[in-house]
């Protein structure tokens, strides 16, 4: 099934993820508008939007780093991934 693009199936999972998460996001926003604007974790003011950007943008930073100084095995990047997306989402 996933053979047209050479994916695996934890690639297909990390991607189901995201839109996952989109979708989420989309679905807050329809029942809550406004984007909850609060200060985040770099000073700025930002919305639910631009906190999930940076915790997948910092998250992708992580497994980089991860895997250009330690490699495998990928399970602690992505427990330190999972809490810097909780502190991106819950820093006030």
């Amino acid at each position: 099934m996933l053979s047209w693009m050479a994916w695996t199936w934890p690639t297909a999972l990390v991607f189901i993820g995201i839109f996952t998460a989109i979708g989420i996001l989309v679905a807050v926003e329809i029942r809550h508008p406004g984007g909850n604007a609060r200060k985040g974790v770099l000073g700025l003011t930002t919305t639910r939007g631009d906190r999930l950007f940076i915790s997948l943008l910092g998250t992708s930073y992580i497994f980089l780093a991860w895997l250009g100084l330690v490699g495998m095995p990928l399970w602690w990047p992505l427990a330190m991934a999972i809490a810097w997306g909780v502190f991106c989402f819950w820093k006030v």
